[in-house]
């Protein structure tokens, strides 16, 4: 099944929720970084959850930021997303590896760590200054963490699961997420569909087991909804990963550490830079070197 998420409104306009399968995204991912399973499932369910946000994004310009900084063995963890869920992130030490955990699934918490700083940086465009709204890592979980920081940063009520289940071979054999959250102005009255939901989560299958088993978005979003709540599909979203560098944008960053430092580079004969989100490496000759400082103003 290819990736895909799709948005659903209850009819009485109290709940949203958006589900995704994102497989392959991960995938791509667990290829480029070359990723071992405990960093595999920290960065697919974080690119899960930022395709899943920028899809929540109104504005078309926005940016969107998710920077995990625990004390787990995977170090730094970021993930950007835009508001057609175009995502792109790495992870400090993609080799790290922890042993299973009793219940056999993949340690992520412990991966991340349980302490440190969940930061989500919103970059408007248009000049403005970016919104940022950090919290604190709770458990190292990726959505648990998350759906705290709604809760505490944004005062939104929210629900988030996300999940990758990594075969043996240490490719990804599923991803997926969903995002459930409660509509401004919603009422007292709107409790049952509350109540309904939250017994509906206690009874459905982690969503990697549904995406493994063949569910399209929508699908898990009848399993969430069930019979009993009436709702409607919005929309939907092809996520991807896709990383926006190129080489004009690599010189330009040279450009800006200055004449000096840029100058030590020849001694080097000449330097290479490496993508942190893709891998791709740009390499400059001293001749490319010498262009660039004559560019420089300071």
């Amino acid at each position: 099944m290819n990736d895909k998420i799709a948005v659903a409104l209850t009819d009485n306009a109290a709940m949203r929720i958006y589900a995704a399968v994102t497989t392959d995204l991960a995938a791509e991912a667990q290829k480029i970084h070359k990723t071992l399973p405990l960093a595999t499932a920290a960065l697919g369910r974080t690119l899960t959850a930022g395709a899943l946000m920028g899809a929540m994004q109104k504005d078309e310009d926005v940016s969107l930021t998710i920077q995990f900084k625990g004390n787990g063995p995977l170090g730094t963890l970021v993930v950007v997303a835009d508001s057609k869920s175009r995502v792109r992130g790495y992870v400090q030490n993609p080799q790290a590896d922890l042993p299973l955990r009793p219940d056999g699934k993949i340690d992520v918490g412990n991966g991340i760590g349980k302490s440190g700083y969940l930061s989500v940086i919103r970059d408007l465009g248009k000049g403005t200054q970016p919104y940022i709204g950090q919290v604190e890592i709770t458990t190292g979980e990726i959505a648990e963490d998350l759906t705290y920081y709604y809760a505490t940063s944004e005062q939104t009520p929210t629900a988030m699961s996300l999940g990758v289940l990594v075969d043996r071979d240490y490719t990804v054999k599923a991803a997926g997420g969903y995002v459930i959250q409660m509509m401004p102005g919603w009422s007292p009255e709107d409790e049952q569909i509350i109540s309904a939901i939250e017994k509906r989560l206690g009874e459905i299958p982690p969503v990697s087991t549904m995406v493994d088993k063949g569910y399209s978005p929508e699908e898990i979003i009848g399993e969430l909804f069930g019979e009993e709540i009436p709702y409607h599909i919005l929309k939907e979203e092809t996520p991807e990963y896709k990383c926006n560098c190129s080489k004009k944008k690599v010189e330009a960053a040279l450009i800006s550490i200055g004449k000096k430092d840029l100058s030590s580079l020849l001694e080097d004969n000449g330097t290479e830079v490496n993508c942190n989100f893709c891998d791709k490496i740009y390499k400059f000759s001293t001749q490319d070197i010498e262009e660039l400082i004559k560019k420089c103003t300071k």
